[in-house]
């Protein structure tokens, strides 16, 4: 590779060739502020629109200033990025944008992790020099899931960058022009009416408030202070290994415990782990693949648990509806047992029983609402929370989440095994179907539970689990542009695996649309998924079909896995939707 040397900020700099000024000043330790840029190169993701120009430099014999981040490193080039000329031209930059942004930040969603505001904390803008007319555009909540505000928009286009090359969703692009421009579906549609999955990929990117969550917190703090309702909630596999981030704790740090006590505190009347519903949900899923692969079943099988994924295929595949799993996710699942069993169990009226979900993903609370998932004309789960609007109620509480004892779930719905905590990385949920799989194939006991082939986070993954002389073959991928990749493959006849795993977040629901803000810092997620593992390794019971609580719903109430009732309250069907 050819070697390329230049001058910054008068130090000497050796970068590969076609290197950035960017690239180039990190190597050195020279620090350029960014807004636009956006860089998880673990993913393959790189914002390479350089719109925002709060990066600009000072480019020795040049009249205009280079834009740091797009500008490739030449042969001898010699770069100031610590000049007046350099400096003033990226304050401008930030002023230009704030003249034309609303001053509300004490009061919106990204205060205190809005990245415009921090960098105008960086230069040092103490004033709004500009003053005139302001874009005045309605604010989009058609949606369970997403807030659009358009007046916020700074055109940085990371989001259309992750609807269009990561995610292949494609419907959000530059629409308008001059000083109306802004970044929003097709003739400005509601969300609501476009083909959106709500993963919330676009609000993980955003650097400002332009695409937040719809907010339930008030809708939570109502329902626990209504005598008349009874309040359950369960908490998802990835909560565990990101929350503790909103409290100053390291990346990666189990907080199961100290969420059980937290939950308490907050005085919900039940409280369980999602992780329990992932045992239930393998035990479909598990008896799904094993009766498809036993009496000629349509194969590949996909699994079913991401509704931004089952969302995805609807609008973009609606052909192919009969070849995900059938089953619901953990989370619909979970609410389902609530509503039906523990009522019964705690004679309480279902119409009296609040499910809250507290999840990584923004695409839960759209979920949550789908017709097609209700019973009895009651929403198995009521209300959503995103990992940081959870976070805001401890705030809000004074609860010191990092100081916390830790507590237990409740045992009823809580129990769950080391197969469960892994559904929060991309790999996991195929990998504890194929714990279980094994052995109800075989008829042996699985020695060996970890499958090292099917972990990682390349986006696209292949592996074969030897299962006696039949050889499983196992697709993974995570990203919903990688999935369509695997789609058309099966499309195309080109698909030689028997079962499939997709997540539409970029590392599974570790790095979902509702987690803190990782800013692009792809070690956030390694250590989120190397703390799922550890805690998968610390259960006595690491198989599904272990689990001690979920033989006795069996027993007691869905009798047979994959039977009649579990049919009716454990699985779904898909729509058709169109492609807009």
């Amino acid at each position: 590779m050819a070697i390329v040397k230049a001058k910054i900020n008068g130090i000497d700099v050796e970068v590969a060739s076609g290197a950035t000024i960017l690239e180039a000043a990190k190597k050195i330790g020279v620090h350029i502020p960014t807004l636009c840029h956006l860089n998880l190169e673990g993913f393959g993701i790189v914002n390479k629109v350089a719109s925002c120009r709060a990066c600009v430099v000072e480019v020795e014999g040049r009249m205009a200033l280079a834009p740091s981040c797009a500008e490739k490193i030449t042969e001898g080039m010699v770069v100031r990025t610590d000049s007046l000329r350099a400096i003033t031209g990226r304050r401008m930059a930030i002023e230009l944008l704030l003249s034309n942004h609303p001053q509300d930040c004490l009061v919106c969603p990204k205060n205190l992790e809005c990245e415009l505001q921090a960098l105008s904390q960086e230069m040092g803008v103490r004033e709004i020099k500009w003053i005139g007319e302001k874009m005045d555009y309605p604010i989009d909540k058609t949606t369970a899931s997403l807030v659009k505000d358009p007046n916020k928009c700074i055109m940085c286009r990371r989001c259309e960058t992750m609807c269009n090359e990561v995610q292949t969703v494609g419907v959000l692009s530059g629409i308008n022009r001059g000083f109306d421009a802004v970044v929003g579906p097709a003739f400005n549609l509601d969300m609501e009416h476009t083909a959106c999955t709500f993963c919330g990929q676009c609000v993980a990117v955003c650097p400002t408030g332009a695409l937040t969550e719809i907010n339930d917190v008030g809708k939570v703090w109502r329902a626990l202070n209504d005598e008349t309702k009874h309040v359950v909630v369960q908490v998802a596999p990835a909560i565990r290994v990101a929350i503790g981030e909103l409290f100053g704790m390291e990346p990666g740090t189990v907080t199961t415990g100290q969420l059980a006590s937290s939950l308490r505190r907050l005085g919900f009347d039940a409280i369980f782990d999602t992780d329990f519903a992932a045992d239930l949900t393998i035990m479909e899923e598990a008896s799904e693949l094993v009766h498809r692969i036993e009496h000629g079943g349509k194969l590949p099988m996909l699994t079913s648990c991401c509704p931004a994924w089952v969302k995805f295929f609807e609008h973009q595949f609606p052909d192919m509806l009969d070849i995900p799993s059938s089953c619901k996710s953990p989370q619909i699942m979970m609410g389902s047992m609530v509503k039906t069993y523990y009522a019964k169990k705690m004679g309480l009226d279902p119409e009296n029983v609040v499910m809250v979900s507290i999840m990584p993903c923004l695409a839960k609370k759209a979920e949550a609402a789908r017709p097609e998932l209700a019973k009895d004309d009651l929403n198995n789960v009521d209300l959503v929370l995103s990992t940081r609007e959870y976070g805001a109620m401890l705030h809000e509480a004074g609860v010191q989440f990092d100081v916390l004892p830790e507590g237990d779930f409740d045992q009823l719905l809580g129990e769950s095994t080391g197969a469960a905590v892994i559904f929060g990385t991309t790999g996991g949920v195929i990998e504890a179907a194929a714990r279980t799989a094994y052995e109800w194939l075989t008829g042996e006991e699985l020695e060996k539970v970890e499958f090292s082939q099917l972990r990682g986070l390349e986006g696209i993954r292949s592996a074969s689990v030897m299962i006696k002389d039949f050889e499983l073959n196992i697709g993974i991928a995570h990203g919903l542009g990688n999935a369509r990749k695997l789609l058309e493959d099966i499309r195309d006849g080109k698909s030689h695996f028997h079962a499939i795993e997709i997540m539409a977040c970029p590392g599974g629901c570790i790095g979902g649309g509702g987690q803190p803000y990782h800013h692009g810092d792809i070690e956030i997620i390694k250590k989120r998924q190397e703390a799922i593992y550890a805690e998968d390794r610390s259960k006595v019971r690491r198989k599904s079909h272990e689990n001690e609580a979920l033989k006795s719903l069996y027993s007691e109430f869905l009798g047979e896995p994959y039977g009649s009732t579990a049919h009716e309250l454990l699985h779904t069907r898909y729509v058709a939707r169109e492609k807009i």
